[in-house]
């Protein structure tokens, strides 16, 4: 099994077991959804997802079999996993974490390896490293083609980024 990080428990809600997470995962329309399967904290309890629905800029569940705050408060501050697996992504779908250490190809040059991904606000950004550090926005501008197989991305413009 494959763990992936999910999100942060921060904090429960209510008194009938609802959980707020914080969570910037890049494909939550798969997860979170009745029956999903989450792993909590440092052991990975296992639990299915009974309800979901965002409230601010959080995730808020429930857990199939737990109707009570004082059932969920030990999770508070843990994290929340799932099991990649259970994704069922497409031959050609990937994660943004798949892109990392993938090189960066443009015109039959290497442009580096992606060392970092971060969400500026919604913003995608994939820190690059050669000789230097330099950020090239996650858009269809510059990233043409995700090569899982090989490790490359195949970028468009990208010289205007590189100082």
């Amino acid at each position: 099994m494959k763990y992936i990080y999910l999100g942060k428990i921060v904090n429960t809600h209510g008194i009938k077991g609802e959980i707020r997470i914080l969570s910037n995962f890049d494909k939550k329309e798969l997860v979170f959804q009745k029956d999903f399967k989450v792993y909590i904290g440092n052991k990975k309890e296992e639990y299915q997802i009974n309800s979901y629905r965002v409230h601010k800029n959080y995730d808020m569940i429930t857990l199939k079999g737990i109707n009570d705050i004082n059932e969920v408060l030990k999770y508070k501050g843990s994290n929340i996993y799932i099991n990649r697996d259970d994704l069922n992504l497409n031959e050609n779908e990937y994660l943004l974490d798949d892109l990392l250490n993938m090189s960066i190809m443009e015109n039959n040059i290497n442009y580096g390896t992606i060392i970092d991904i971060y969400d500026n606000n919604g913003n995608i950004l994939l820190k690059v490293k050669k000789d230097q550090e330099y950020y090239i926005p996650y858009h269809s501008k510059y990233l043409k083609k995700v090569d899982l197989k090989n490790k490359i991305v195949y970028t468009e413009n990208i010289k205007e980024l590189i100082l």
